[in-house]
């Protein structure tokens, strides 16, 4: 059963899709069958760039279990530098350091 929970959030940064390299501007994220996984439900992470038409896309299907690993990894590459290098404040910086010590 699906739920249609699709959540979505403001990015900044850059994806690379078969018509090359384009602005990055929008995620959405949501748990549903997947396209070409080999899984009942995945993970699916889309960014975007929704001014740029459909091409402007890069998608991501998950296994629920690699999220987890995923995001822990991600915040340790975060962590593991100069706060003055990832630009991020004290609160950010606090939010990935629980989600690392929780994992």
């Amino acid at each position: 059963m699906c739920t249609y929970a699709t959540y979505q959030c403001e990015v900044s940064g850059s994806g690379k899709s078969a018509v090359g390299w384009f602005s990055v501007t929008r995620a959405t994220v949501y748990l549903d069958h997947p396209v070409h996984a080999f899984a009942e439900h995945t993970v699916n992470i889309d960014l975007a760039a929704p001014d740029h038409g459909p091409a402007a896309r890069v998608a991501v299907e998950l296994h629920p279990d690699s999220v987890l690993d995923f995001l822990t990894t991600v915040a340790r590459a975060v962590l593991d530098v100069p706060a003055d290098i990832s630009g991020l404040g004290d609160t950010e910086l606090k939010r990935l350091t629980q989600l690392v010590e929780g994992a």
